[in-house]
């Protein structure tokens, strides 16, 4: 194995283990923690760590700790779906416009390039508030706006593998389009949307933060990480463990997916690795 390999196994293993420590905290902690998310103490009004609340307080006597694993569990879980969506569903547009030709593959190139030309954060800014359903509207919208650019790199690959001699002998045997493209042109793009799920959590949980902490995001009383930094950062002079805990929860798991993508990109592209 060559010093490049090395360091990309070393980059991915890193972001993977990363990432296993977030989502350990994030599910084990509430089962240890003294107080509950959604429990308010009214003997504790911005109280900084103690025996009975770890991370202190928030203003309106919320425990910091419990809140904020709350808020990095809904902020991890829009990215873990709306990176399996997204890139799911540039699966399947990109393969059926690239195997199918014709006008299947304008009119769906059409709508990708229609889609690309639009500002996804404020489209998602003004369409999510205003439908109801609350998180899992919110995860739709932004599955809705993240798949064009993989799709198109999709439908390229695709175009190219169609032509090949096994898609073509099992054109000739009569194999139905649905399973060719399921079975001999998406195992081949495998990388592809590995790489690109992968940095896609990382793009969902920084737009569906930024959305939350405008106010257009995750609705009261759920939080998200998003919504807890737009709180803590009026008194973060002051008091700075509300704030602090989710801004650093945040850029964790940023870089946990960011660096497991990284490593995964590499891992597939041993050119573009061992530079």
């Amino acid at each position: 194995m060559t010093g490049g390999h090395i360091w990309v196994s070393r980059r991915a293993a890193a972001g993977l283990l990363l990432l296993a420590l977030l989502f350990s905290l994030v599910l084990l902690g509430p089962l240890v923690s003294p107080s509950g998310w959604d429990e308010t103490d009214f003997t504790a009004f911005h109280e900084g760590p103690s025996a009975r609340h770890w991370l202190g307080t928030t203003q309106s006597g919320r425990d910091v700790f419990a809140l904020t694993l709350r808020g990095a569990r809904t902020s991890l879980l829009v990215g873990l779906f709306v990176a399996a969506a997204s890139t799911g569903l540039a699966a399947v547009i990109g393969a059926a416009a690239g195997y199918a030709g014709g006008r299947v593959d304008r009119v769906l190139m059409w709508g990708a390039d229609l889609l690309l030309v639009l500002p996804s954060f404020l489209v998602a800014a003004v369409l999510a508030p205003r439908m109801p359903g609350g998180l899992p509207v919110l995860m739709a919208v932004l599955a809705a706006l993240m798949w064009m650019v993989t799709a198109r790199a999709v439908r390229a690959m695709t175009v190219s593998l169609r032509r090949r001699e096994h898609v073509l002998a099992a054109r000739y045997l009569g194999v139905g389009a649905p399973r060719v493209v399921a079975r001999h042109v998406l195992p081949h793009l495998a990388s592809l949307l590995a790489v690109d799920a992968s940095l896609n959590v990382g793009v969902a949980i920084v737009a569906e933060s930024g959305l939350s902490y405008l106010g257009f995001g995750v609705r009261p009383p759920d939080v998200s990480l998003g919504t807890l930094i737009a709180e803590g950062q009026g008194t973060a002079a002051a008091h700075l463990w509300p704030f602090a805990f989710a801004a650093g929860l945040l850029v964790l798991a940023v870089l946990a997916v960011n660096l497991l993508g990284d490593g995964l990109r590499d891992a597939f592209d041993p050119a573009r690795g061992g530079r």
